[in-house]
């Protein structure tokens, strides 16, 4: 398989992404062309949910209990659920287990893209099939992938980063904190973010590849930025909100003041707080809920036997792919808070609540 950036570009020159709407007709459509799961001989009524950690907190808190519910809406189906803690040795082995038990369909978001490949095949070997979850298996024979356009995540990002950090980091510069090297989306977000960083005329200091997205991790080598380059630091790229709050911690214990602009993703609680409080200057939204809702209307028509359509294919994978939409201060209640991602009483805790005021939020 083709490098999975390559693999998107094509795509895109070949179909056109439909509306989501579309794609839960067809999905549900399939789903209700089989009364009986038993009949397609797909063998058991469990699908197997493998996610890759917790420190992400999306994964326990939007994307499980979401898919389980919409599987449990669509019929009689079991959820047998594991979380690898960022070990992909920890993922292969529950795979190997859920395949032994017999489960029907594996929806696999990988911890990394190319060690799975062995997952897919040993589901392959079975007869199972494979549903690509957030994130791009580097190879086997897949049955669906549903994510994000990713090189546009990183996109947002940047060109939200460099109207953030302005005229302000002239002959200064910036430092980059992408996300793991085993994550083939996290490729994707650095390429787009290159995309308009190296055309900004900023300044990269340095960049580091986040091991497991560890924010520790981010905030021990940003640590160690801060003592090498001091006060030319003057924006901080970070792929998604928990190296985000990495990279802030580090600032925080060095007495940076005022904080630098830096970017991050996924739109947790405590980055959307910390937006408002000024700490962080923006996160990308990624409509979790239409993801999970539609890998579990894919994952039960699979179930069942039947054919899965989609709007485009990536290496013959009929594929999904999700827009996101960049967030900042000033449309925190456009985005997360019109579509109840997070209601404005989970946000304004009374710690927050002079900064909701001063934003408008409430």
């Amino acid at each position: 398989m083709q490098g999975s950036g390559a693999a998107l570009t094509r795509a895109r020159r070949v179909v056109a992404a439909a509306s989501i709407t579309a794609v839960f007709a067809a999905v549900l459509a399939a789903c209700a062309g089989s009364a009986d799961p038993g009949a397609s001989g797909a063998g058991d009524d469990t699908i197997a949910l493998l996610l890759p950690d917790a420190k992400t907190a999306r994964y326990e808190t939007f994307d499980r209990p979401l898919f389980e519910a919409r599987v449990a809406e669509l019929g009689d189906y079991d959820v047998l659920y594991s979380n690898a803690d960022q070990d992909a040795a920890k993922q292969q082995q529950q795979a190997e287990s859920a395949l032994a038990a017999g489960t029907g369909v594996l929806v696999l978001d990988p911890v990394d893209a190319n060690a799975a490949v062995s997952i897919v095949n040993s589901a392959n070997a079975k007869g199972v099939p494979v549903v690509s979850y957030d994130r791009l298996v580097a190879g086997g024979d897949l049955a669906y992938y549903i994510s994000f356009d990713n090189e546009k995540v990183g996109l947002l990002q940047a060109a939200a980063f460099v109207e953030g950090v302005g005229d302000a980091a002239a002959g200064e510069g910036i430092l980059m904190v992408n996300g793991s090297p085993t994550d083939s989306n996290a490729a994707l977000f650095k390429r787009g973010a290159h995309s308009v960083i190296d055309d900004s005329g900023l300044r990269v200091l340095a960049e580091y590849d986040t091991p497991g997205w560890n924010p520790e991790k981010a905030q021990e080598w940003v640590a160690g930025q801060i003592a090498q380059h001091g006060d030319a630091i003057t924006g901080v790229y970070a792929a998604n909100d928990a190296t985000a709050g990495g990279a802030i911690a580090a600032l925080r214990v060095a007495n940076v003041d005022p904080l630098p602009v830096v970017t991050g993703q996924d739109a947790e609680l405590s980055a959307i707080q910390r937006i408002l409080t000024g700490d962080q200057y923006m996160t990308v939204y990624k409509a979790i809920k239409p993801q999970a809702e539609l890998a579990a209307e894919v994952a039960v028509a699979l179930l069942r036997g039947e054919e899965v359509t989609a709007p485009m294919e990536i290496d013959g994978t009929p594929t999904t792919l999700l827009e996101p939409v960049a967030v900042t201060v000033d449309n925190i209640m456009e985005t997360v808070v019109a579509d109840g991602f997070w209601s404005v009483d989970d946000i304004c805790t009374p710690a927050y609540a002079d900064a909701c005021e001063a934003a408008g939020i409430g």
